[in-house]
């Protein structure tokens, strides 16, 4: 089956630490982001996973692995991973996210270098056309039409109030503005985010 992605799908990139976590993705068909470190909107089309170094030399740095977003909800580690019951964030509140059946890209999209990558908001278009990481992030004028989407799914899913997502981009705590590729407008102080 050859992947259909729609040029402005919302595509939210996630870490991916180890192998079990993946497989959890594919064979249980959800992924969790904690609540205290999520990104402001998780009411994305897809879930992309760049696979850190827990993958081993020849997997690591890349993403292999797509899966639609079926929906959301929050609760806990504990009933998420149940056979972990004295995990020290097994009360923590996390966002469990339902997926789609995990499909493989037609071409990894690997990083030129090693990066530190949390969460990163992309398009369909872009994923299609990227060879590397970097090549995911969305520029320019680009950047303020993925805000507005990404802010009307965020209010149509009753997630988030209007104020507490701003209209204009650039009113962003810096870290969600690096998400969606505006390290050009980040203070002095996160310059060398530009090689994210």
């Amino acid at each position: 089956m050859t992947l259909q992605l729609e040029p402005t799908a919302l595509i939210l990139v996630v870490v991916v630490t180890n192998p079990r976590d993946l497989e959890i993705a594919r064979v249980l068909g959800w992924y969790r982001i904690p609540l205290k470190s999520a990104p402001k909107v998780v009411a994305v089309d897809y879930l992309a996973f760049y696979q850190t170094a827990g993958f081993g030399e020849q997997e690591r740095w890349r993403i292999n692995f797509i899966a639609s977003v079926r929906g959301h909800e929050l609760t806990t580690r504990a009933e998420l991973i149940r056979d972990e019951p004295d995990h020290p964030r097994a009360g923590e509140e996390y966002y469990k996210i339902q997926l789609g059946p995990l499909q493989a890209l037609p071409h990894p999209v690997q990083a030129d270098q090693w990066r530190r990558i949390t969460f990163l908001y992309t398009t369909g278009e872009l994923l299609h056309q990227a060879q590397i990481v970097k090549d995911l992030v969305v520029r320019d004028e680009e950047r303020a039409l993925l805000w507005q989407s990404l802010r009307e799914r965020a209010m149509c899913s009753g997630d988030y109030g209007a104020a507490e997502l701003p209209e204009d981009q650039f009113q962003l705590d810096p870290l969600v503005l690096a998400m969606l590729g505006g390290f050009d407008k980040i203070h002095e102080q996160f310059s060398d985010w530009d090689n994210v």
